[in-house]
């Protein structure tokens, strides 16, 4: 199985480098994730432990584990993955829950407002994804049940036409 963490085109050394520790890596592999994809933006990692080969870092200690920075596009990504760790940022959020895709995030506590924390909870206990912090990810992923998951609403691109409807109102 494939998990796939993504920072988007934030920085946010944490979680990267929460994610590519042992006790990560190692609750991974007890659940049967055998590769893990890093997008790690422009966090820093220690790369000591990789090889590089051009813009992407590989190791194998811990199953497959791969990092790299930026892609013109995160949907194969999403696509290949059977868990997704993310930050909480609303653009990654929609597109991972609409592909229904078991879906943890980690709010960024270093930004100026709460707004990923807001969502992030809100979404969580409508219950369409997992909510965690840096430190408790590990536990996050050993308890995470992702057929407990409630699936997101598709988009229903005509709701907006109907609502503009009924606020200028031209509905019936």
């Amino acid at each position: 199985m494939h998990v796939f963490v993504t920072v988007g085109s934030t920085r946010f050394d944490n979680l990267v480098q929460r994610a590519l520790s042992d006790a990560v890596l190692d609750v991974l592999r007890a659940k049967g994730y055998s590769k893990v994809v890093v997008q790690c933006g422009n966090s820093e990692f220690d790369s000591k432990a990789f090889k590089q080969s051009g813009d992407t870092w590989v190791r194998r200690d811990h199953g497959e584990v791969e990092v790299w920075r930026f892609k013109p596009s995160l949907q194969e990504d999403y696509e290949q993955a059977d868990l997704v760790i993310s930050h909480a940022g609303s653009g990654t959020i929609l597109d991972v829950l609409r592909m229904r895709k078991p879906l943890i995030v980690i709010p960024n506590e270093t930004l100026l407002d709460n707004h990923q924390q807001e969502l992030a909870s809100a979404l969580e206990d409508l219950g369409h994804l997992r909510a965690s912090t840096v430190s408790g990810l590990p536990e996050t992923i050993q308890t995470l049940e992702p057929s407990d998951f409630v699936p997101f609403p598709q988009f229903n691109g005509s709701r907006f036409r109907e609502m503009l409807d009924e606020e200028m109102g031209f509905a019936p």
